[in-house]
């Protein structure tokens, strides 16, 4: 009965751990915006700069993984080199081992600190930072509370008759501890999570530092091969860093675990206590193996290309486009037809976020062919709405229900400001761009900072709006009126900041004004018609009403 209650309780806690892990994540990532992208590759070819980077981002994101398929992705895109992205996939593991150090530190008088200040921020403060904050504070404290109840699960077995064998023959086996670690970490896809775990058995007494320390250099190569995993279905291009990554720290953590088990190196750490030994050598590994590798990372590019080549072009030579989904024979299914309409107008989703994307680099450099081809693009999207609208009035009028009538309404409205977001891309923004170098303006420092955070925020808000489009969850569509909210509300403030810079006499400020002012009110109409898919499904979730004008009731006179 005693091994029963502690894997419940274990299982629980550990749970517990993993949850809190990713919403530590979660308010990160919403508290700070989109700018992950931007921080990332800021410095894109000097490998010591991309491995800071890689350290800031595992911070921020609270996750190595989570920082190393970015960057796996950033690579196959082109934005960055193949050196650039492995420098940050280097240093994501040692910001991931710093996370692992700072969380190490567990008070118990934080947690009710914790608990009551996040709860407060979270659930009374309106606004969207100080929510992200208090969610944060919510998740370390709710990431102590696991550590406490697992070394609390712990506690019943640890004089148990089995446990002092299975610990002595992890000490004695330090191959088997070192798979564990491994196994442990994939299963849990958080070695920040399975190291915490293990460093809490060894300050109960659980498990010997010297067990645990080969469970921790498991846990660095499970990361590695976690990376791989996730990253299986995705191109070769992205493939390679992970692969790279992987036979970096498949070494690494070998010899590591030859040198922390044959050698007397570990003795010098005695002193610091069992938990804080294992911190320390998890975070001196990662430190180390960084070292190392930053000069030989550019020579790992050939092999990792000659085992994941790039796949060979089509033989016409044109770029492969997603197919028209419109399914002219399930017309008299409204179901079938249905989910042909929102394949489609997916696909015309998926064309205006490679429209948008680049816009603020086309601000940066002049590139008069590669703006041409995307403004080549708004005729595909126009072409899109127009077989949407023939296929809408297409549609059996005879076995469709009432609610399929009002989806097919909203999908065909949605269609329409999806080619008013090409429309503003193609014509307005893109054009300003190439005014912008025509005229050889300028932006101020501070002044292309806010249209890079602005547009970031947009293509954030895209990716949302487009899984809204397919799941349409209402908590996901309030998310997205939240940042719509957001948006506009940083478009007044950019606006006021670029007035008041013209009236301290800016000299860039009052050159580009026009194309600054622009700018910011064309990237928030754009951000409107994206998030305008939210509006039907908050109305029909009775989370919107459909007029703000509050109604009066007039009477007559008597």
């Amino acid at each position: 009965m005693t091994i029963i209650t502690f894997l419940i309780n274990v299982s629980g806690a550990t749970l517990l751990l993993l949850f809190a892990v990713r919403m530590v994540q979660t308010g990160i990532e919403r508290s700070m915006g989109p700018s992950f992208r931007r921080i990332v590759t800021r410095y894109r070819d000097n490998r010591v700069q991309t491995a800071l980077a890689g350290i800031l981002l595992a911070i921020i994101l609270q996750s190595a993984t989570a920082a190393g398929l970015l960057a796996a992705g950033f690579s196959a895109s082109g934005v960055m080199s193949f050196t650039g992205g492995l420098g940050i996939v280097l240093g994501a593991d040692l910001g991931s081992a710093m996370v692992v150090q700072i969380l190490s530190f567990r008070p118990e008088w934080l947690i009710p600190v914790l608990l009551a200040l996040g709860g407060y921020l979270f659930l009374k403060v309106e606004g969207r930072t100080p929510k992200q904050i208090g969610r944060i504070l919510l998740g370390i404290a709710f990431i102590l509370l696991a550590l406490r109840f697992i070394s609390e699960a712990v506690q019943p077995i640890r004089d148990s008759a089995f446990m002092p064998a299975i610990a002595g023959y992890l000490e004695s086996d330090f191959v088997t501890a070192f798979l564990v670690g491994a196994v442990a970490t994939f299963i849990m896809y958080s070695s920040v999570a399975a190291i915490l775990m293990t460093v809490t058995f060894v300050v109960t007494g659980v498990l010997p530092v010297a067990a645990g320390i080969s469970v921790v250099m498991g846990a660095n190569l499970g990361a590695a091969m976690l990376l791989i995993w996730l990253s299986r279905g995705m191109s070769n291009a992205t493939r390679r860093i992970p692969l790279a990554n992987a036979s970096l720290r498949g070494v690494g953590s070998i010899v590591g675990l030859l040198v922390v088990n044959l050698t007397p190196l570990v003795g010098v750490l005695d002193g610091l206590g069992g938990g804080q030994t294992l911190v320390t050598v998890h975070l001196l590994f990662n430190a180390t193996l960084l070292i190392i590798s930053l000069p030989f990372i550019t020579a790992l590019e050939r092999p990792m290309t000659l085992l994941l080549p790039d796949r060979a072009p089509a033989k016409n030579g044109e770029s492969l486009k997603p197919l028209c989904a419109l399914d002219q024979s399930v017309l008299h299914r409204p179901g079938l037809a249905i989910a042909s309409l929102t394949r489609e107008v997916l696909r015309m989703s998926q064309i205006v976020e490679v429209m948008a994307r680049p816009v603020m680099q086309f601000y940066d450099t002049d590139e008069p062919d590669a703006i041409k081809a995307v403004q080549a693009m708004e005729r595909d999207i126009n072409q899109a709405l127009s077989g949407v609208r023939r296929y809408v009035a297409a549609v059996s009028r005879d076995r469709i229900t009432k609610d399929q009538s009002r989806r097919v309404r909203e999908l065909a409205e949605y269609a329409i400001n999806l080619a008013t977001a090409a429309e503003i891309i193609g014509r307005r923004l893109l054009e300003l761009a190439q005014e912008k170098h025509r005229k050889q303006l300028r932006f101020s420092e501070a002044g292309w900072e806010e249209l890079q955070l602005l547009h970031e925020r947009v293509m954030a808000n895209m990716a949302l709006a487009f899984n809204v489009l397919v799941s349409e969850d209402i908590e996901s569509a309030r998310l997205l009126m939240e940042e719509k909210s957001e948006m506009a509300a940083k478009e007044r403030k950019s606006r006021k900041k670029h007035l008041k810079r013209l009236r301290e006499g800016a000299e860039a400020s009052f050159e580009s004004s026009d194309v600054h002012l622009e700018t910011l009110r064309n990237l928030k109409e754009l951000n409107s018609n994206i998030a305008a898919i939210a509006y039907p499904i908050l109305y029909r979730g009775g989370q919107l009403l459909e007029t703000r004008l509050i109604e009066t009731i007039e009477h007559e006179p008597e």
